[in-house]
């Protein structure tokens, strides 16, 4: 069965809307793994939007799975003090939505050797959220990463158009790059930004790819039916995929 990692920021944020403590962090992280979820997922952005730095500590004690924690390289000293399982290196912009593209670790590579040097010495795996771009992967690689995440933006992108060249392109391009990411640079490979119910069966069939972080659809989805069965129908349709493309 593939990992799937439940990302419950927009929980958060709809608690964050009475400013009071419903819907509970812990419990919906909890209530994700009875239903399946791998691994909780949370971003802490530097304006703490959503997720708050107390989440992060209550998480860390609480869930039975692991915490994979989305950062920027500015709250490394925290991080480290909490020690999630695993942390995961993004771009972030103050003004932006969500994150809009993968990070730049050829431009940026002595920052982020140096923050991946810290947090491997804390015993936190480190990600990297990038495209899937042969000159990153190399420069991941490089870096120490232990896993890649690749940006599926473009390829939701594609979908919601119905642009069906540009999303076989996109296709190949992910087949590609997580062949070398896994199969030569041996790097543990994940995949998110945008999946939802309808576009993540293209991806299932790619058996490079190890894990999947979603959160927007899998939380609106839970609006409707719940979040144990929101859970249970991303994984039924990823594993349904994966066999069906073998």
């Amino acid at each position: 069965m593939i990992n799937l990692n439940v990302n419950i920021d927009h929980f958060a944020t709809l608690r964050n809307a009475r400013g009071e403590n419903d819907p509970d962090i812990v419990f919906v992280a909890k209530t994700a793994e009875i239903a399946g979820a791998s691994g909780i997922v949370v971003h802490l952005r530097k304006d703490k939007r959503h997720i708050k730095d107390q989440d992060v500590i209550d998480l860390k004690k609480n869930i039975s799975t692991h915490l994979n924690l989305e950062m920027s390289v500015d709250i490394l000293d925290f991080a480290c003090e909490v020690k999630p399982s695993v942390a995961t290196i993004v771009p972030e912009e103050h003004n932006e939505l969500t994150t809009e593209g993968g990070l730049d670790v050829v431009k940026n590579l002595k920052n982020i050797e140096t923050a991946i040097k810290r947090l491997k010495d804390t015993d936190i795996k480190v990600s990297l959220f990038i495209e899937p771009d042969n000159e990153q992967i190399e420069a991941a690689a490089e870096v120490g990463a232990d896993i890649v995440e690749f940006n599926t933006k473009s390829f939701a992108i594609a979908f919601g158009k119905n642009d069906f060249k540009q999303i076989k392109n996109e296709i190949i391009r992910m087949e590609k790059a997580t062949a070398l990411a896994k199969l030569k640079k041996r790097l543990y490979v994940s995949a998110g930004h945008s999946l939802n119910y309808h576009n993540v069966k293209e991806f299932a069939r790619i058996e490079e790819i190890q894990e999947y972080n979603i959160g927007h659809s899998i939380v609106s989805r839970s609006t409707i039916i719940g979040l144990p069965a929101a859970v249970k129908e991303m994984i039924g349709l990823i594993n349904m995929h994966r066999e069906f493309g073998k």
